[in-house]
């Protein structure tokens, strides 16, 4: 396993759990732009899974290309309802419209990872988890958005499912790591094969 990987996200949540799994890593965002990358996908009519791969494969891309013979690791999640792919919150009002779009349906939240090296990707894995969420009144998704701060809001699109989040469900079924944006057990497997 590498003594150190390069992690091309700014997300805390992703950095705590190759952390919390001995991978030590360096953090360098990729800084791609995902809107722009998106709806270009979505124009050619891609799936949410395919948006997620592509992103995960561009992040890993851009940042081992200047980081030569370092393993980059890259990672995208996005929503899935029903084919239509739903992103992270800009803004509380579009929070408030997400949770409103997934109150009292099942969804899928989908993380891909990539892993590059001079600047081509060398292994990717794309997990899905499924969460049902519980029917709530707009008040209480105002509520439970009160509790939540703009950091995590903003980190985990619109649920900390090892937080508050977890209560929005009255099913989930999946891999937790999956579902804050790392499948980690494969990440893991992956990395025991190479030096």
């Amino acid at each position: 396993m590498p003594n150190n990987i390069i992690l091309a996200s700014k997300s805390k949540v992703r950095k705590d759990i190759l952390e919390k799994n001995n991978i030590a890593c360096d953090v360098k965002p990729s800084y791609v732009d995902e809107e722009m990358v998106k709806e270009s996908l979505l124009n050619e009519k891609a799936s949410p899974e395919i948006i997620s791969k592509n992103l995960a494969e561009l992040k890993a891309n851009k940042v081992s290309l200047i980081n030569h013979e370092k393993v980059v690791l890259g990672a995208d999640s996005v929503i899935d309802l029903d084919g239509e792919l739903i992103s992270k919150p800009q803004h509380r009002k579009e929070a408030l419209l997400i949770l409103k779009k997934l109150n009292g349906k099942e969804h899928h939240l989908i993380s891909s990872v990539c892993i590059s090296k001079n600047g081509s990707m060398i292994w990717n894995y794309t997990d899905k988890a499924k969460l049902r969420m519980k029917d709530f009144s707009e008040r209480e998704l105002e509520d439970y958005l009160a509790k939540i701060s703009d950091s995590a809001l903003f980190a985990y699109n619109v649920y900390q499912i090892e937080g508050e989040g977890r209560k929005l469900f009255s099913e989930i079924t999946g891999d937790e790591n999956t579902i804050m944006g790392l499948p980690i057990q494969q990440i893991k497997e992956y990395l025991k094969q190479i030096k």
